[in-house]
């Protein structure tokens, strides 16, 4: 196996423990998705054992490795498997919205677009960041399921796979198989990001989507802060209705310098991996700076920019389901942390606010049911969770 012997690097000791200096060296040398397939192995092992040490390995009516459900990478989704998914996102397009008098929504897909816009300020750079993603796209794969007959389980976009040209990724190469392709050509002068502080260089696209299963649906809110110079934002709120195509423009300039080894380690088992607060401000990403969360949104560019109205690229939740699993990898390496939160309720503090709690609720609106941060901390949890990543 071509990971075999990157595990008997990782960790030697508890896993809650950071990385030596030179291990990690070692490490970052290697190319991301090794990584990753070593750390997957490293997160198994160690929930198999917090199972055993509760006595939790398989008991009848409880949530265990065994019976959990199993969310996989796109890339390793069958045909089929894929286009069922591409079905029932369709399908949740064509379903009313189940909250019009809130928002412009014209189909429940948008709902979700006008309930994270909604809460944009308070649920990014705060202690519920982490959680309320998680929530959130478990209740898009619920309704999948549910109201729209899917029979899989939420795959992942593996970032540490086509980095330097994702027009090669099957999440992005315009197949009837794929989450649509690049933007017809539209000229314009990049992106700036972070903050205003970096400048990504444009792609090859950031027009109307111009293949893929999703060419013909409009998008209804927003945006409201698109990264892409040239994309015309509307500065209002979720009541203004605005009819348009989904826009993309693939930039490599995002995904080649961040979906690194070296990022990853960092986060799961470097120094940036050691408290919940160091995992979560290093995977967003201080201000001014490019990190895996900001990464993934840029690189898709066009509306998956925008921190506001991401949604309405329906990469968004491939890119949050892998937010979700090195999350869930973290948490396994570090059970000590794993069930903590840390920061207030308001973006980076501002306004100044209190400090958020395990038993803050997870807003989100007519969605789904309500839930607190700590329903949702542990993926197997049963209560509503039970899923792991492979």
């Amino acid at each position: 196996m071509r990971f075999a012997l990157v595990p008997t690097l990782l960790l030697g000791a508890a896993v809650s423990t950071v990385t030596a200096a030179p291990q990690f060296e070692r490490l970052a040398a290697s190319d991301g998705d090794t990584v990753l397939a070593a750390l997957q192995k490293q997160a198994e092992d160690a929930l198999k054992q917090q199972a055993a040490a509760k006595g939790a390995v398989s008991k009848k009516g409880v949530c265990h490795l065994g019976n959990a459900a199993i969310r996989r990478d796109w890339e390793h989704l069958s045909a089929p498997e894929k286009k069922d998914y591409i079905r029932a996102v369709n399908c949740l397009w064509d379903l009313p919205s189940v909250d019009p008098a809130f928002s412009a929504a014209r189909n429940h897909f948008d709902d979700y677009v006008a309930v994270h816009m909604n809460q944009t300020n308070t649920i990014h750079g705060t202690a519920n960041f982490l959680t309320w993603h998680r929530y959130l796209v478990y209740l898009w794969e619920q309704k999948l399921r549910s109201k729209c007959g899917y029979k899989g389980y939420l795959p992942y976009w593996n970032w540490f796979k086509y980095q330097t040209d994702l027009h090669q990724s099957p999440v992005f190469d315009g197949s009837d198989t794929s989450l649509g392709g690049d933007g017809h050509f539209f000229a314009h002068n990049g992106s700036v990001v972070g903050a205003g502080r970096i400048w990504l260089p444009s792609g090859a696209g950031g027009g109307c989507v111009k293949s893929g299963p999703f060419v013909t649906r409009t998008i209804n809110i927003g945006p409201v802060q698109p990264a892409m110079q040239g994309y015309t934002p509307v500065f209002t709120d979720v009541k203004v209705y605005n009819p348009r195509c989904q826009r993309r423009d693939l930039t490599m300039a995002a995904s080649t310098s961040t979906f690194t080894a070296s990022n990853l380690l960092n986060v799961t088992i470097g120094p940036a991996s050691a408290t919940v607060g160091h995992f979560q401000d290093e995977l967003q990403g201080p201000l001014g700076t490019l990190r895996l969360h900001g990464a993934g949104h840029y690189a898709m560019g066009g509306d998956g920019s925008d921190v506001f109205t991401s949604l309405n690229d329906p990469a968004f939740y491939l890119h949050h389901a892998m937010i979700d699993r090195v999350y869930w990898i973290w948490q396994a390496l570090h059970p000590a942390e794993a069930n903590k939160v840390n920061g207030t309720i308001t973006f980076r503090n501002n306004p100044p606010s209190r400090v958020g709690t395990v038993n803050d609720w997870l807003d989100m609106g007519k969605l789904g049911p309500q839930a607190q941060i700590k329903d949702v901390l542990n993926t197997m949890g049963g209560s509503p969770l039970c899923y792991i990543y492979l």
